[in-house]
């Protein structure tokens, strides 16, 4: 009965496993299929992410009238909290999966203001599409964000 029991167990673990995407590439966000809500549009944006569940980690590159921004983030998908830096400050973030989607909350403070997002992570069937679909909570009000990157080479 237990060898039954492990033989069926065994290929259910597997199929759950296969079914977290692999994040790992390069990407670049598609301005015309992306909403940046009432944030202005960057000029570039662009992310390399090495993903060897549970660990994450993010170079993004954003361009705009303001300058270039450059941020480099490290967090596991097992929803552990970990510390990273945002524009400058501290933010603490847990990742976790919910189905075959990653959900990223970050907590931040800027100049006593408590700033929270909530991402979710979707990759397209083919492996070549992000969708990260960001909910924003500040004093001045709620708002959603949403970004598609292209894999690119």
């Amino acid at each position: 009965m237990l060898r039954r029991i492990l033989l069926l167990a065994v290929p259910a673990a597997l199929m759950m496993a296969a079914d977290k995407p692999d994040y790992s590439g390069h990407w670049v966000v598609d301005l015309t299929k992306s909403d940046f809500g009432m944030m202005p549009a960057p000029e570039k944006m662009e992310r390399d992410i090495d993903h060897k569940d549970p660990q994450i980690s993010i170079q993004s590159l954003q361009k705009s009238e303001r300058g270039e921004m450059k941020t480099d983030s490290k967090y596991t998908t097992d929803g552990k909290e970990a510390t990273v830096q945002m524009r400058g400050r501290d933010a603490k973030v847990t990742a976790k999966w919910k189905d075959n989607k990653l959900t990223v909350a970050t907590k931040s403070d800027f100049q006593g203001m408590e700033i929270t997002q909530k991402e979710t992570w979707t990759l397209s069937g083919d492996g070549k599409t992000l969708t990260i679909d960001n909910e924003i909570a500040a004093p001045q009000g709620e708002f959603k964000t949403k970004l598609v990157f292209t894999k690119g080479s």
